[in-house]
């Protein structure tokens, strides 16, 4: 062996471990594939053009998808002078190490992509296939429900602000709908001095209930809440710091404040697959001709029996006098707000990926992250899943460890 051989080997071995292990972790790079959603009016983008700099700026490839933004109002031209690569074509996005996007996956998307991905979306279980569940088991993917990953506090930091968007989002609709604009009774969602303030009823006292309840108050309507759980209620009592009307489901206490309720929200939070609903269609029956009911839980089954999982172009409809707006992506209404606030939980998500060298090592240490995942290498691990379809689930701790 010459001596450039031998200095070449002894300079490497001399070199400081954490010095080569620092280099390995600098240059690591990912890429990232940022679809465009247009089916189901879907107007969210996962990651803002400043959140794209951010990935970039860190030696990872952002692939976006013309038009994935602009139902945000960013451009491809927004994305293209922060760094990203603009393509018109869906194989190129799909065929990212990591693919995130906002609408649950669809067959076709699933046949995009390459395999042995990470891929991140809404599940939305109750609308997905069972052709689309099979086609991404079989590109052996590890997948993540973004609603259902949770931060190192234990919350749900996309469900919350997801939530908190569609609770104040939930009363400026009522009230457009109350008003003539929309061929409503004509009525000021609120009160003024010498006339009687609207009254809203509000099923369930989370994050949802909690943000409807103060833009009803702002206004100056009159808010009653009311949950299964005293704990809650007294907590959600607190957290507002004004005085409302309480109570856990007693059917005649409820009989009685739908039957002069203007605006009904539902915002149960649903976790099984059956239907479960607080408000039955008779009890709608009794409510004012020209009320207003919204149903924040639609995409999980909803807890009112009226209401219908409908798409946002489309989410209007009249039962038994009573005007029902169901939507199952009601934060689509706002996107740019919507998109900032998936993007702040997103980026920081991406560059963990990205440093820990992939989605597995970082599922080893993160139990929150872990509670997203229904796919890992393709093995189902999802037990609601498996129950929907029929199918075995299998333990995602014991899988992890095998790897």
């Amino acid at each position: 062996m010459n001596d450039k051989g031998k200095n070449g080997n002894l300079g490497s071995a001399l070199m400081p471990k954490e010095e080569q292990l620092e280099t390995v972790v600098r240059h690591k790079k990912i890429s990232i594939g940022i679809p465009a959603d247009k089916k189901n009016d879907e107007k969210r983008v996962a990651l803002t053009p400043e959140a794209v700099n951010i990935l970039v700026e860190n030696d990872n490839e952002v692939i976006v998808q013309k038009g994935a933004g602009a139902g945000s109002n960013y451009s491809d031209k927004d994305y293209a002078e922060n760094g990203a690569v603009i393509t018109d074509s869906p194989a190129r996005v799909f065929s990212a190490d990591a693919v995130i996007k906002i609408a649950p996956f669809t067959q076709q998307e699933a046949d995009y992509l390459k395999g042995n991905q990470t891929v991140m979306s809404f599940l939305n279980v109750l609308r997905l296939s069972e052709e689309t569940l099979g086609k991404l088991i079989k590109k052996k993917v590890t997948a993540l429900a973004l609603e259902k990953i949770r931060d190192a506090h234990g919350e749900m930091p996309v469900m919350e602000s997801m939530s908190e968007i569609s609770g104040v989002t939930s009363i400026l609709i009522a009230s457009d709908y109350l008003s003539n604009h929309h061929g409503g009774k004509g009525v000021l969602l609120g009160g003024i001095t010498g006339v009687t303030p609207t009254e809203v009823v509000i099923i369930g006292a989370n994050t949802a209930g909690e943000y409807a309840a103060r833009a009803a108050l702002g206004l100056g309507s009159q808010v009653k809440i009311f949950d299964k759980s005293l704990h809650n209620l007294r907590r959600f009592q607190n957290v507002i710091n004004q005085r409302l009307q309480t109570s856990v489901f007693h059917p005649q206490v409820l009989k009685k404040a739908l039957k002069s309720a203007d605006v009904l929200i539902g915002a149960c939070e649903l976790e099984d697959l059956r239907p479960w609903y607080y408000i039955t269609e008779d009890m709608i029956k009794t409510m004012k001709k020209g009320s207003v009911v919204i149903d924040l839980s639609i995409d999980r089954g909803g807890c009112i029996e009226t209401t219908e999982c409908r798409a946002l172009r489309d989410p209007v409809y009249e039962k038994h006098g009573v005007i029902h707006f169901s939507a199952w992506n009601l934060p689509s209404r706002v996107a740019r707000t919507a998109s900032i606030a998936l993007s702040n939980i997103f980026n920081p998500l991406l560059q963990n990926i990205a440093e820990s060298g992939g989605i597995t090592q970082l599922l080893k240490n993160d139990r929150g992250l872990r509670n997203g995942v229904y796919l890992f290498n393709g093995i189902l691990t999802n037990e609601t899943l498996g129950q929907k379809f029929g199918a075995i689930s299998k333990d995602l701790d014991l899988l992890i460890s095998a790897f």
